[in-house]
């Protein structure tokens, strides 16, 4: 039978397991880094974006809308208040005993090095906070920038979150990223040994992209042995330029069916020790358009391990990368998670 998790997920909240898995998900990692439930508290800082500002470009990414995947945006309060009022919140709902903050909306790392600095001591002030997770884009991690957080991954638990969402500069150039994958690989090194974790973070169903594509971009992230990942799949929402191509039929939707396929193919391609930190997009308010899924996020990921189920495989079953990293134990697939 697949294994089901013990609670609906929602994003980026920790999974507890019951049963053998065939994957390596984000709840077994904190509770063996922190002996405990470990939660992430999404916190608006009030940044932008190079590709907003007219840095980079205007508009952003063709699928981006803030308001839409981010609980936090357009919150006014300070980072400490927003940590406190989201951890009672966790901590009722989800029993949670210790809290990481996750910058999320916009580019984390895009301003002034005092600015950042302020904000992410802020963050780590608040009680039980233990670790930062920062969203951002690979052109915007100078070298002062990653040397600030190597210094903060000496003494909390840190997490760098890249969004790529493809190792094609085609699609790339067609969503409107900005920055090519070459400057994600740039990024992606010079982060390595400063004792950062990197998530990278990748869509499926983006336009123009078939399966063979998807699975190279799976292959060319996992040769890097990369510490986690987050897949989404392609959604609509209002109010950007994706809707605009979606309302003239430009755009085919993935079915759940097709996506957890696919989510298949990418995690067989990943290190047994990447950790998934998501395995479906998820979408604040009334903003979907579409796909509109009949399936909650708990039947997708039941759907995701029945796939592998049935193909007899798991994660890194056709991983062929560089060796695990010191102190490896793979145990994922067969132990049974408390509840």
């Amino acid at each position: 039978m697949p294994v089901m998790p013990d609670a609906d997920p929602g994003p980026d909240r920790p999974i507890t397991y019951r049963g053998a898995r065939r994957f390596y998900p984000f709840s077994q990692f904190l509770r063996e880094r922190f002996g405990c439930k470990v939660y992430k508290l999404t916190v608006n800082a009030g940044f932008t974006c190079p590709n907003r500002d007219g840095t980079k470009g205007r508009g952003g990414c063709i699928y981006c809308e803030n308001r839409s995947f981010s609980p936090a945006a357009g919150s006014r309060l300070s980072v400490s208040r927003q940590l406190e009022k989201e951890k009672r919140l966790a901590a009722e709902r989800y029993h949670a005993n210790k809290f990481i903050a996750y910058f999320q909306p916009f580019t984390n790392t895009y301003g002034p090095i005092e600015k950042l600095r302020e904000l992410y001591e802020e963050a780590l002030s608040v009680e039980d906070v233990v670790g930062l997770s920062l969203g951002t884009r690979p052109d915007c991690t100078p070298d002062e920038v990653l040397d600030y957080l190597g210094e903060l991954a000496s003494r909390t638990h840190l997490w760098l979150e890249y969004g790529l969402q493809s190792a094609h500069d085609c699609t790339l150039d067609l969503i409107n990223r900005g920055h090519t994958f070459e400057e994600f690989l740039d990024a992606a090194a010079r982060a390595r040994g400063r004792g950062i974790l990197i998530c990278v973070h990748l869509i499926l169903g983006l336009p123009g992209e078939d399966a063979q594509m998807m699975c190279q971009t799976a292959d060319r992230v996992a040769a890097l042995g990369i510490d986690g990942v987050k897949l989404h799949h392609l959604h609509v929402v209002r109010d950007t330029t994706l809707e605009k191509m979606h309302r003239r039929q430009e755009i085919p939707m993935l079915t759940m069916e097709q996506y957890a396929a696919l989510a298949a193919d990418v995690l067989e391609r990943m290190p047994p020790w990447t950790v998934l930190q998501r395995f479906v997009g998820d979408v604040q308010g009334d903003s979907l358009i579409a796909p509109k899924w009949r399936e909650g996020k708990l039947r997708v990921l039941e759907a995701i391990q029945a796939e592998l189920e049935r193909r007899g495989t798991q994660q890194g079953s056709k991983y062929s990368g560089p060796p695990s990293p010191p102190g490896w134990t793979d145990h994922s697939r067969t132990e049974v998670m408390p509840r």
